[in-house]
């Protein structure tokens, strides 16, 4: 089923500046994933992926999951209006 998840991505472009795009992540796996971003960025990149999520209640029993996770840019695709990156967890 085709899903398209929302996060944040941070890194630094080709310039070396720091930044911050809202991105929809199209594919995910264990090893990584697939997110398509307006901004290019430069293979080997180093990203942070921030997942958006609803608050839980402080009296949840459910196990705390990971929002933030660390990966490198392996693959861009570069298509009309956004970039393809595959990344992968860190």
């Amino acid at each position: 089923m085709p899903l398209a998840i929302p996060v944040f991505v941070r890194s630094r472009d080709e310039k070396g500046k720091e930044f911050l795009e809202f991105a929809t992540a199209l594919n995910v796996s264990a090893g990584g994933v697939l997110v398509a971003v307006r901004r290019s960025l430069p293979l080997a990149a180093q990203v942070l992926l921030e997942i958006p999520s609803a608050p839980l209640a402080a009296t949840t029993t459910l196990p705390k999951a990971s929002r933030t996770l660390r990966a490198r840019a392996l693959r861009v695709l570069h298509a009309e209006g956004y970039h393809l990156v595959g990344l992968k967890f860190s």
